[in-house]
Formats: C-alpha cells, sequence, structure tokens
C-alpha cells in the first residue's frame, strides 16, 4: 500500500500561484510514476500532470501546459504541483495519485489516491 497526503491549496486570485505539495509513504519503491488530476463540480475526473519516477519525464494536459509545473524529490518521495497564471476554471479539487506500470493519464491507470485538496481561483 502506497499512502498520499496532500497540501497546499486555497483561494487564490486570477492570475495568482500556488504549490501543491504531495508526500508519499509506505511502497513506494514500486511507484512508476506520480500525477495530478482534478475534479471539479459536476465534471469527471481529469488528467493535469505526471512524471515518471526513475528519469523525470513530465506530461501535461493541454489546459495547463505553460503555467504548471510538476516536480519531485526522490529523497523525500514528494511530487509538486507549482501553478503560475492560475484561472477560474482551475478552480477544482486536486489529487494526487500513484502508477505502479506504464502508462496512461487515466484515472483508472493511476493504483493509490490522496484525499484532494481544494484550489480555488477567484475572478
Amino acid at each position: 500500500q502506497v499512502a498520499l497526503v496532500e497540501s497546499g491549496g486555497g483561494l487564490v486570485q486570477a492570475g495568482g500561484s500556488l504549490r501543491l505539495s504531495c508526500a508519499a509513504s509506505g511502497r513506494t519503491f514500486s511507484t512508476y510514476a506520480m500525477g495530478w488530476f482534478r475534479q471539479a463540480p459536476g465534471k469527471e475526473r481529469e488528467f493535469v500532470s505526471a512524471i515518471t519516477w526513475s528519469n523525470g519525464m513530465r506530461y501535461y494536459a493541454d489546459s495547463v501546459r505553460g503555467r504548471f509545473t510538476i516536480s519531485r524529490d526522490n529523497a523525500k518521495i514528494t511530487v509538486y504541483l507549482q501553478m503560475n497564471s492560475l484561472k477560474p476554471e482551475d478552480t477544482a479539487v486536486y489529487y494526487c495519485a500513484v502508477r505502479e506500470r506504464c502508462c496512461g493519464v487515466r484515472s483508472d491507470d493511476y493504483d493509490y489516491w490522496g484525499q484532494g485538496t481544494q484550489v480555488t481561483v477567484s475572478s
């Protein structure tokens, strides 16, 4: 089992920035990638970004590319999501997730999930 704890959400004005963190513990040796998803009210959960643990390959949804940056700290087994130029449409609950096998960006491809952290962007 892998446990994930997210932090860093909050309320920010449009154009502002937030940094999300996700710390993993437990059976982390089998992690292939860590990712971020988000779910807005009334919408399906969608892929935001992911990073492979061994070589740091990064993946982004088109809606956030150029504004969000994912990074990792191998020693702390933590992944970060730096979110800049935030827009009201970025408002959602953001979830951290771990995938033990390659590949894919569907939520079904991920094995473990955090509890989520709320990000609210006001206009």
